[in-house]
Order: structure tokens, then C-alpha cells, then sequence
């Protein structure tokens, strides 16, 4: 996976700057999306995967698919991933993009994994120390994990903070076997 995003970046990075350049994010970010769903299929997977199909091919599929949702650049776009061998890196390049997306509007995405349903008046206190670590606008997104056993893990960009009763007893399992 973090092959896959170091690989991605630079895809990303250039997306980023031609979609400010046209100050045009949000159809970048649209389009983006789209392509992240098309290659994120399974069976997109698997020919993506097939070593007989040539990039050739796999952009016109690619754009046969998404029909006339992506700009003359988003279509160039499609064909130089697949010149380069690179489709299968669309959800993180949208993930990355995205990334870069919402620092530019002054948001951070944070993700908060929790073992039990938050309640809103939590997602708020979260937010407002996240914002003061930050300095920005938070977006908070929260999904339930039961496996965490109790506390949660809170994810923004690269950064992980690991709250969760799994996490203290992984640790603690890894400070016994020393």
C-alpha cells in the first residue's frame, strides 16, 4: 500500500496543480472520483491485472466506461496512467488529491474509527482539539469498528492515533515478547 501511494503522489501532485491552474477542483475532484469507482471493481481489477490486454485498450475501456463525464484533460489523463502502466493507482491518487484538496480550502478530513456509535456532542469535542492541533476547518468522518474492543483509532493524512484497547494491548503484547 505505501508503495502504491509513493507511486501515486507524483500523479496526484500534477492533477493537483492543472486543477488549480484551471481553478477548476471540484470537476477534478468529481472526475477523479469517477475513476476511482471504475478501477476499484473487482472484475476492473482483473483486467487490469491481464497481461494479454494492452494500455491501448484499457484506456478506451476505461473511458467507454466513465462516456462523457471526463474533460479532454481528464481523458489525457486516463490515457497517460495507462501508457505508464499506472490505472490501478486511481484510489490513491484520488485519495491524495483529495488530501491536497481540502488543505488548500483550509479542511483537514479526519477519520474516526470507534468501537461504539459516537455521539454528536464527542465528533464536536474531537473536532474542536483537532482544530486547534491544526489550525484549520475539521471534517470528521466516523465508521464503528467492533473489533477495537473499546477507545478509537483517529486517522488525518499520515497520522494515526491509536486510543484503542486492540492498539494498548498489541503494545503491550510487543513490550512482553522483549
Amino acid at each position: 500500500m505505501q508503495q502504491n501511494t509513493t507511486q501515486a503522489r507524483p500523479y496526484a501532485t500534477a492533477v493537483f496543480e492543472l486543477a488549480q491552474a484551471e481553478s477548476d477542483l471540484a470537476a477534478w475532484s468529481e472526475m477523479l472520483r469517477l475513476l476511482n469507482l471504475i478501477v476499484s471493481d473487482s472484475q476492473m481489477q482483473r483486467l487490469l491485472n491481464d497481461p494479454r490486454l494492452d494500455s491501448e485498450f484499457l484506456a478506451d475501456f476505461v473511458l467507454d466506461i466513465s462516456a462523457e463525464r471526463l474533460s479532454e484533460a481528464g481523458r489525457n489523463f486516463v490515457r497517460v496512467l495507462a501508457d505508464a502502466g499506472r490505472l490501478s493507482l486511481a484510489p490513491q491518487i484520488y485519495q491524495l488529491f483529495e488530501q491536497r484538496r481540502t488543505e488548500s480550502e483550509g479542511v483537514v478530513d479526519v477519520e474516526v474509527v470507534s468501537a461504539y456509535q459516537l455521539e454528536q456532542h464527542e465528533q464536536d469535542k474531537i473536532a474542536d482539539v483537532m482544530a486547534k492541533r491544526f489550525g484549520k476547518k475539521i471534517n470528521i468522518s466516523a465508521r464503528i469498528d467492533s473489533s477495537l474492543i473499546g477507545g478509537m483509532v483517529i486517522r488525518t493524512g499520515d497520522s494515526v492515533i491509536d486510543a484503542s484497547i486492540r492498539g494498548k494491548l498489541r503494545q503491550l503484547g510487543s513490550e512482553l515478547a522483549e
